[in-house]
């Protein structure tokens, strides 16, 4: 099918090469993912001096950890003296500092260079100069935020504002106090599409009256296939028997102090590129992050945030927690269900979006613009 010529309902999607080419994935890579700000973990899991976590950002394996002073750094996972990885674990706690199982290079928690063999001898060798190579950081909304790129856009602009722009203004997602909430629960879910479909899929919501009979339960308007996060400073409203965000409507946890009375019992859903999904409701927040590994594979780390008094008290979250994995595991379902298709003849030029799926076309655009060289 061609669609090169079509009704004015219908637009074009990217063609199926964008979600299988090695080369466009290596492009993304290095002018998305290695460029822009990247959300790699939240600041609560780095508890103390000495803890860390690894992270895969585009091609670079990096370090975030947390400095005697308690504050967050990051570096690339690489000694400078041959290049050997640093850090081999996904997270893990160091007494005082890194050492390269190498040749022992030692970097304290800042960076610098501390002690090598025979270093003593060598007095021309800055031990700033030869630290480990720094990587920009920033915290927001209880989680680090990290960018590779040797001029940094400018976060506010860039994450910020595109918050700002989705809900109207950004004290509407400071009333949901992110920082201070606590992760209940935590799923990592190996998907095996390419990052573009998973982002697709959460910025529409035609397919939720198809394979979303939970969630369109709880929020009727979602039946008609129009996404909350469409229209700014909209929100879902629950439906009139449903008490809470949870599988069976039943009510949550208790509400989050902050929150308006506009906002209670409505669901916002944000995007943020190019890995960042947010989903707003009354109790408790689900923040989803994406690791792209392959043209075909994603991993995606799904929190869901609650009041500290609700995590610590143990109680029981079950409900909520299966409600959007309920819905995570639908969604992801589907996209492993168009990746084997995106290699077919008949997806070549692509397929087609329908009116309430148009604003995708934006992020075709956006997409295109970031990797400007291909056509």
């Amino acid at each position: 099918m061609s669609t090169t010529s079509l009704p004015e309902s219908l637009i074009s999607t990217l063609p199926g090469i964008y979600y299988t080419d090695e080369a466009i994935f290596a492009l993304e890579q290095e002018r998305i993912f290695e460029q822009l700000w990247f959300c790699a973990a939240r600041s609560s899991d780095l508890a103390g001096p000495g803890s860390f976590k690894t992270v895969q950002i585009g091609r670079e394996s990096v370090i975030v950890s947390r400095n005697r002073a308690g504050a967050i750094r990051a570096f690339y996972n690489v000694c400078r003296h041959r290049g050997a990885k640093l850090c081999t674990e996904g997270s893990g706690e160091i007494k005082r500092a890194f050492q390269c199982a190498y040749h022992a290079w030692t970097y304290d928690l800042d960076g610098a260079l501390i002690a090598a063999p025979n270093l003593t001898k060598m007095p021309d060798v800055d031990r700033t100069e030869f630290g480990l190579m720094k990587v920009a950081v920033r915290e927001w909304l209880g989680y680090v935020w990290l960018c590779l790129a040797d001029e940094p856009p400018s976060f506010d602009q860039a994450v910020m504002q595109t918050v700002a722009d989705r809900l109207g203004d950004l004290e509407s997602i400071e009333h949901y106090d992110l920082e201070h909430l606590s992760v209940g629960r935590r799923i990592v879910y190996d998907v095996k599409a390419n990052w573009k479909l998973i982002v697709e899929n959460f910025m529409e919501c035609y397919h939720c009256a198809t394979i979303h009979p939970e969630l369109t339960e709880v929020l009727p308007e979602f039946s008609d296939g129009y996404a909350a996060q469409y229209f700014v400073g909209h929100g879902a409203e629950f439906g009139q028997q449903i008490e809470g965000f949870t599988i069976d409507g039943s009510p949550g946890m208790d509400r989050i102090p902050g929150i308006s009375d506009e906002q209670d019992r409505r669901y916002y859903a944000i995007t943020i590129k190019p890995q960042v999904f947010i989903n707003l409701v009354p109790d408790h927040v689900i923040l989803h992050r994406m690791y792209p590994v392959a043209p075909d594979h994603t991993i995606v780390e799904c929190d869901w945030l609650y009041l500290p008094a609700v995590v610590e008290s143990g109680q029981d979250v079950s409900l909520s927690v299966e409600l959007f994995d309920r819905v995570n595991r639908q969604d992801f379902d589907a996209c492993e269900r168009c990746q084997p298709a995106m290699s077919s003849r008949v997806y070549a030029s692509g397929g087609v979006l329908v009116p309430s799926e148009h604003h995708i076309g934006a992020f075709h655009d956006w997409v295109r613009a970031q990797l400007s060289d291909v056509t």
